[in-house]
């Protein structure tokens, strides 16, 4: 492991109402295991011998497998408890990061299922989420720095087995920048991918409006309600970077193929980060 590394993942639960996203992680100085909810946010450091990866990941009293997680974290501000099993994961075809996998990039993404079922229920503090026929998606995140400026969108909560992610980002390498773009789009039992190294193009980035397009394919998403609390984001490997995410905002997603429009779909539970805008 090199000396400024990181790594991460993402599990996000979500029933009709409610929205739990749990952060388990490895960084040069601690472990950690972020949450987040819609009303706020707890970041539980932990010594690095409490971290373990096997076949699953273990931190202190808490797992977390592909198939399940297990919560059991008993700290003075926070009790978080509970299981959540996951059923019928939707992969992605290949990896996202295409052929830049292969460069010494600063930070790789990576997308474990874009869609699944959910059973079980957590307890944090005094609330109880019941995930029980929720959806879940989970991605993962490894290098030494997130970048200095970046926008992330994901959003599965459609009528129908169906999910988006798509995030820009400023990537150094070799001395200069160039704007990064990977977008999948699940729709129909179908993959669609809008990224950089098929030739797709940013047109847009803001908080409120993006615009991506290859010459075929067209994404315009439109946000609302951007309601952020505080995560940690590493820098140099170390997890001191604070970003705001937002674990439920409405956005709409209009995707056309060569002019003709294939979905126009709404959510209220669209997760966001904007880092730099």
């Amino acid at each position: 492991m090199f000396k400024s590394f990181f790594e991460g993942w993402y599990f996000k639960h979500q029933n009709h109402q409610e929205t739990v996203s749990i952060i388990p992680g490895i960084s040069k100085l601690h472990a950690f295991i972020q949450i987040i909810t819609d009303d706020e946010s707890y970041n539980i450091i932990f010594l690095k011998s409490q971290f373990k990866k096997d076949k699953d990941i273990s931190i202190g009293d808490s797992t977390f497998s592909f198939n399940k997680i297990t919560l059991n974290i008993n700290k003075p501000d926070l009790i978080a408890q509970g299981e959540i099993l996951y059923k019928n994961l939707i992969s992605l075809n290949q990896d996202i990061m295409g052929p830049f996998r292969f460069l010494p990039l600063e930070c790789r993404h990576g997308i474990i299922s874009m869609y699944h079922n959910l059973q079980g229920e957590l307890k944090i503090n005094d609330k109880v989420f019941d995930f029980t026929n929720g959806i879940g998606y989970i991605e993962k995140d490894s290098g030494w720095s997130f970048p200095k400026r970046y926008s992330w969108v994901q959003s599965n909560d459609f009528q129908g087995r169906y999910s988006v992610m798509v995030a820009v980002a400023d990537i150094p390498f070799m001395g200069f920048y160039f704007q990064g773009l990977i977008c999948i789009i699940y729709y129909k039992d179908k993959e669609y991918r809008l990224t950089t190294y098929n030739g797709s193009k940013v047109i847009k980035c803001t908080q409120k409006k993006i615009e991506i397009a290859s010459k075929s394919l067209k994404l315009e998403i439109s946000i609302s309600n951007y309601n952020s609390h505080t995560l940690y984001a590493p820098i140099h490997g170390k997890m001191t970077t604070i970003v705001k995410e937002s674990p439920s905002c409405s956005a709409r997603f209009k995707f056309f193929k060569k002019d003709t429009l294939i979905f126009d779909m709404e959510s209220a539970k669209t997760s966001c980060e904007f880092v730099g805008y």
